[in-house]
């Protein structure tokens, strides 16, 4: 099963009024493992963003000023994400409204939403009450999120791909199909922003014991098997 993580960066809150991306960030899982392949671009909006827009995301007016426009890059990002791969997107209607928007403009095919899994609404009917947003849910699963002294894309998806895999059951950090695999895209990260590598702490592995009566009962069950592949002596009758 393929599923890619996903996250954008934006110039403001609505592509209806004008708003554009300014960074799109993937990351692959294959059986909810990452397989180490990743995507990313970044966009020239052709606008001016705001101060406030730029401390946002640490993209400046002047780093995307050559930078290629979204129906440049279109088709290599529907070759990544693929017809049939689920989307695991933080705050999903976000990420997918912009999407679509540029996709639609460029005469592209949407993206359904069909195929998104949303680890906004995972974690708010997981931990109801709580604050959800991806800082706290890294906090609450150990993820490192030190180097994210600003939103990034592709940075945002590779936190979000650990914090996914934690919450829908966890896995071993670190562990990826093929560490030969290459990223798709190579990441050239604006000079203003500080870097700093990510650190996966070690975790103890997950032990599952069997309550002593579930095992009872199983091996009583195993017993009424005649010749079973288990080496338990069939309970005699009479």
């Amino acid at each position: 099963m393929r599923e890619i993580v996903l996250d954008t960066e934006t110039t403001g809150l609505d592509p209806f009024q004008g708003d554009k991306i300014v960074e799109i960030g993937c990351v692959e899982l294959i059986n909810h493992m990452p397989t180490g392949r990743t995507y990313q671009r970044y966009l020239n909006p052709d606008k001016v963003m705001s101060e406030e827009v730029i401390a946002v995301h640490g993209l400046t007016n002047d780093f995307l000023a050559d930078k290629p426009r979204f129906h440049e890059i279109a088709d290599e990002f529907l070759a990544f994400v693929g017809n049939d791969a689920k989307l695991v997107i933080h705050n999903a209607a976000f990420d997918m409204k912009f999407l679509n928007a540029e996709l639609e403009k460029c005469g592209r095919p949407l993206l359904s939403y069909d195929r998104v899994v949303d680890t906004l609404i995972i974690a708010r009917q997981k931990f109801p009450g709580s604050r959800v947003n991806l800082n706290e849910l890294c906090k609450r699963f150990n993820v490192d999120d030190s180097a994210r002294t600003v939103h990034g894309a592709l940075l945002d998806s590779e936190l979000l791909a650990d914090v996914y895999l934690e919450l829908i059951g966890g896995r071993e950090p670190g562990l990826v199909l093929d560490a030969a695999q290459k990223q798709v895209s190579t990441v050239t990260v604006p000079s203003n922003i500080p870097q700093k590598p990510r650190q996966r702490p070690f975790r103890e592995p997950r032990s599952f014991p069997v309550p002593p009566d579930e095992l009872a009962a199983h091996v009583a069950f195993m017993r009424k098997i005649s010749d079973n592949l288990w080496g338990i002596t069939k309970e005699k009758e009479g």
